[in-house]
């Protein structure tokens, strides 16, 4: 049931992905970093997200690599990077011929991939809240919030624990049973009450 969940939400991702590109955290932060906002992107900061691609560097992410059969170093690895790194795989930039992120068309010298990859490391903003290119501006945001339009219809999605057992499921070499309630509240980050 996991695997056809798990299939069912990685083609969802692909075809969102195609309609919305990942725009990366640091784009986030310009206005998720205020106080009187809630600093999402502080609290962000402090959670094992936002630090989880550093992992992937580590002699034990080596060891797990090896004794998992992975011809990659698992910072190269696309078994490892889908659940290190923001929109893997989508966006326009793809592992090809056992590469990191090849640049896309418009970019042959690679010198976007270059510095988006820097920003799409870890488990950023858009794998739980869908690709942020048609949501990122302030104008969008703000009718979203007075409920003018519709989130979903701007790639801005709603946390479910689908979302979350793309990742912590049984694939995981660190997986540990996944209670969904009480995850979300060790990452919660909130806007304050007085803006909803």
């Amino acid at each position: 049931m996991i695997k056809y969940i798990t299939g069912i939400l990685l083609l969802g991702s692909i075809v969102c992905a195609q309609q919305f590109e990942y725009v990366g955290t640091n784009k986030c932060k310009a206005c998720h970093s205020n106080s009187k906002k809630g600093a999402q992107y502080k609290v962000w900061k402090e959670t094992k997200h936002a630090k989880v691609y550093d992992l992937l560097l580590t002699d034990k992410a080596k060891q797990i690599a090896k004794a998992k059969g992975l011809t990659n170093t698992p910072d190269k690895a696309p078994e490892c990077l889908e659940c290190h790194t923001v929109g893997f795989g989508a966006g326009g930039y793809e592992i090809k011929n056992d590469e990191f992120w090849n640049p896309a068309k418009d970019d042959r010298k690679g010198k976007k991939a270059v510095k988006r990859m820097e920003n799409l490391k870890n488990v950023g903003c858009e794998d739980c809240h869908g690709p942020g290119s048609k949501y990122k501006k302030k104008k969008t945001m703000e009718a979203i919030f007075k409920g003018e339009v519709n989130g979903s219809d701007f790639g801005l999605l709603k946390v479910t624990e689908e979302t979350c057992i793309k990742c912590h499921n049984e694939r995981s070499p660190s997986y540990k049973p996944f209670d969904f309630a009480a995850r979300l509240k060790e990452i919660a980050h909130p806007f304050p009450d007085d803006m909803k």
